[in-house]
C-alpha cells in the first residue's frame, strides 16, 4: 500500500519545500499559453512604470529651467507633456490589469482542472487516507488563493518592483551620495523580510490545513445528517464542528497578525528614508550642491522607491498565502498512481477466468489481510465468499477488480496478469456492484449508462432493445418517468430497491464475462432481491458471478463456496460445510 496521505501527522517528516524560483516556474508551465499573455502583461507594467518614472524627472527640470527663471510657457509645454505622459500611463495601466485579470482566471480554470484530473488519476488508497473535504478545500479555496495573486496582487508586485528599481536608479544618478543615504535603510526591510517570510508562510499552511479540516467535519455532518438526528446526536456534532471551527478561527487570528505585521515595518522605514532625505539634502542645497528643482524630484523618486515598500508588504503576505496555497496543490500533482499498466507478459495457460497465485495483500505494512492466497474460478460458475466481518471478503473481490495490487503474488485474468490489462478491457469485463450503490444527480439513463461508452448515443428506444436483450426492460417500468426520471447523488428521492435496480441494470448491460456482487441485495426487499436473482440467471452461461453475502439463503444456489478469514481462502464445499466453518469460527472467536 502506498502512502497517499496528505497530512503530515505527529512525528511524520515534512515533505522537502521547494524554492520560491521553483514554486514560480512551475507555475509558470501549469499556464501553458497563458505564458505569451503574461509575457505582454509585463512588458505594459514595464511601460507603465517607465512613464511613471519619468514625470518626477521633468517635473524638477521645469521647476529648475523654467518656474525659478518664471519662464512660464515652457512651463505650460512641460505640463502638457506630463499630461500626455499621464494619460499614456493610464491606457498602460488599464491595458495590464486587464490582461492580468483573464490571465489570473484562465490560469484557476486551467489549474482546478489539473488538479481535477490528476484525482481522477489517483487510485483508492489515496481517497481511504484522505477526506473529501480537505481535498474540496484544496480544490476551491487554494487555487483561489493562487488565482487572487495572479490576477490581482502580480500586477503590483511586479509594477511595484520595476518602479522601486526605476526609482532607485534615478536616486543614485542624480546623486551618488544622497541616493547611497537614501536607500541604506531599505536593507532593514530585506534582513526582516527574509528571516520573517519562513514564519508567515508556515502559519498560512497552517491556516489552509485547518481550513480544509473545518471543510471535511462539515461535508461529514451533512452527509451523516439522518444518524445524526435517529440518535438525536446533534450535541456530538455541534461540538466536533465547533472544535474545527475554534482550531481555524486561531490558525486564522496566528496568519493574519503574522501578514499584518510587514505594514507597520515597511512605513517605518520609508519615513526614515524621507528623513534622511530632507536633512541630507537641504544640507546640500545650503553647501551650493544641490538645487531645489533636483531635491523637488528626489523626494518624489524617494516616495516612488518607498511607497510600493509598503504596497509590498501587503503583496508579500498574499505571495505567501500563495506559496502556501501552492504547496497543498503540488503535494497532489506530485503524486503518482501505484496502478499503472504494465507491459504484457507471457500469458499462462490456464481455464480458468480468475487464477489467484501465492496472492499476499495487507492495507498496513505487516498486517496481512491475505497471505499466500491461491484458488481458480472457472468461466460460467456460480462462487459465494462467506466469512466473517472483517475476514478479507471484500478485499478479495477488490483484488479481483484491481482496486488494488497485492503485496505480492500475481492476479490472473484469462491468463494473463492483471497489471498487463488496460483499466477499459478490464472493466469492461468484470462488473462490481456493491452493497451501497453509487449515483450521480441527473436522470436514470445518465446513471444507466454512466461510464459506458458503448451505449452512450443510442437513443431511448436503441437503449431499450439492449436492455429487453439482458431482459431488463422490465425494471424500467418501476420508475415513474421512465428514463427521465431525476436522480440525485443521495438517492433520497428513490427507493433503496430502486438504487439497487439502477446499480444492477449499469453493470449487466456491459455483459461483463465477470459480475462481483458485495452483499448486494442485503438491504432490499424479497420482492425486489427475487427479481434481481432472475435476471442474474438470465446471465449468458459464461458468466461468472461472484456472490459476497452474510445471509446464507443467498449462496444456496453456488456451484462453489470460499471460507474467507484469517489471510486464508479455502474451499467449504457445500452450503452445510460453509455453515459449520461460520459456527466454529465464532465459538473460537
Amino acid at each position: 500500500m502506498a502512502n497517499y496521505n496528505l497530512n503530515i501527522q505527529k512525528g511524520q517528516a515534512a515533505p522537502a519545500k521547494s524554492s520560491v524560483f521553483n514554486t514560480i516556474k512551475r507555475l509558470l508551465t501549469l499556464m501553458g499559453e497563458e505564458r505569451k499573455n503574461l509575457f505582454v502583461a509585463l512588458i505594459f507594467i514595464f511601460i507603465n512604470s517607465g512613464l511613471n518614472l519619468l514625470a518626477p524627472y521633468l517635473l524638477g527640470q521645469a521647476v529648475d529651467k523654467y518656474v525659478v527663471t518664471h519662464q512660464y510657457q515652457g512651463v505650460i509645454q512641460y505640463s502638457l507633456i506630463l499630461l500626455g505622459i499621464f494619460v499614456a500611463a493610464l491606457f498602460s495601466g488599464y491595458t495590464q490589469s486587464q490582461m492580468m485579470g483573464r490571465v489570473g482566471q484562465r490560469m484557476l480554470f486551467n489549474l482546478r482542472n489539473t488538479v481535477f484530473s490528476k484525482l481522477q488519476d489517483l487510485p483508492i488508497d489515496f481517497f481511504n487516507q484522505n477526506k473529501a473535504g480537505d481535498l474540496i478545500s484544496r480544490i476551491n479555496n487554494d487555487t483561489d488563493k493562487i488565482n487572487q495573486f495572479f490576477s490581482q496582487s502580480l500586477v503590483q508586485f511586479m509594477s511595484s518592483i520595476f518602479g522601486m528599481i526605476g526609482a532607485a536608479v534615478f536616486l543614485l544618478s542624480i546623486n551618488l551620495k544622497l541616493g547611497l543615504a537614501t536607500l541604506a535603510p531599505a536593507l532593514l526591510i530585506w534582513v526582516f523580510t527574509k528571516g520573517f517570510s519562513p514564519l508567515v508562510k508556515k502559519l498560512n499552511t497552517a491556516n489552509m490545513k485547518s481550513t480544509g479540516g473545518l471543510s471535511a467535519e462539515i461535508q461529514e455532518s451533512l452527509n451523516n445528517f439522518k444518524v445524526i438526528v435517529a440518535f438525536n446526536r446533534r450535541d456530538y456534532f455541534r461540538r466536533k464542528f465547533d472544535e474545527a471551527n475554534t482550531a481555524n478561527y486561531r490558525s486564522a487570528i496566528r496568519a493574519g497578525i503574522a501578514n499584518n505585521i510587514f505594514m507597520p515595518v515597511y512605513s517605518l522605514v520609508a519615513n526614515i528614508g524621507q528623513l534622511v532625505v530632507l536633512g541630507f539634502g537641504i544640507y546640500l542645497i545650503a553647501a551650493g550642491e544641490f538645487s531645489i528643482g533636483l531635491l523637488i524630484s528626489f523626494i518624489a523618486y524617494v516616495t516612488q522607491f518607498y511607497n510600493p515598500l509598503r504596497q509590498i508588504a501587503a503583496l508579500w503576505a498574499n505571495f505567501q498565502v500563495a506559496l502556501a496555497g501552492w504547496d497543498r496543490i503540488s503535494q497532489i500533482l506530485v503524486l503518482e498512481n501505484n496502478l499503472q499498466q504494465q507491459a504484457a507478459t507471457q500469458t499462462e495457460k490456464k481455464s480458468a477466468l480468475i487464477s489467484f497465485i501465492d496472492v499476499t495483500f495487507a492495507y498496513v505494512p505487516g498486517k496481512n489481510i491475505l497471505n499466500k492466497v491461491s484458488f481458480d474460478l472457472e468461466r460460467g460458475k456460480t462462487y459465494a465468499f462467506v466469512g466473517p466481518t472483517g475476514g478479507g471478503k471484500t478485499t478479495t473481490a477488490s483484488l479481483i477488480a484491481r482496486l488494488y495490487d497485492p503485496t505480492s503474488g500475481t492476479v490472473l485474468l484469462n491468463g494473463a496478469d492483471i497489471r498487463t490489462i488496460s483499466d477499459s478491457q478490464r472493466t469492461a469485463k468484470i462488473g462490481f456492484i456493491l452493497q451501497e450503490p453509487v449515483l450521480f444527480t441527473g436522470n436514470l439513463r445518465d446513471n444507466i449508462l454512466y461510464g459506458n461508452q458503448c451505449f452512450s448515443n443510442l437513443n431511448d428506444e436503441e437503449l431499450m432493445r439492449e436492455l429487453n436483450e439482458v431482459g431488463l426492460d422490465g425494471l424500467i417500468e418501476r420508475f415513474e418517468n421512465g428514463f427521465d426520471t431525476p436522480i440525485n447523488a443521495s438517492g433520497d428521492n428513490i427507493s433503496l430497491g430502486q438504487r439497487q435496480i439502477i446499480a444492477f441494470i449499469r453493470a449487466v448491460i456491459r455483459r461483463p464475462d465477470l459480475l462481483i456482487l458485495d452483499e448486494a441485495t442485503a438491504n432490499i426487499d424479497t420482492v425486489t432481491e427475487q427479481l434481481l436473482d432472475d435476471i442474474l440467471r438470465k446471465l449468458p452461461r459464461s458468466t461468472t458471478r461472484i456472490i459476497i453475502a452474510h445471509r446464507l439463503n443467498t449462496i444456496e444456489n453456488a456451484d462453489e463456496i470460499f471460507f474467507v478469514n484469517s489471510g486464508t481462502v479455502t474451499r467449504a464445499g457445500s452450503l452445510s460445510d460453509a455453515v459449520s466453518l461460520l459456527l466454529n469460527d465464532k465459538r473460537e472467536s
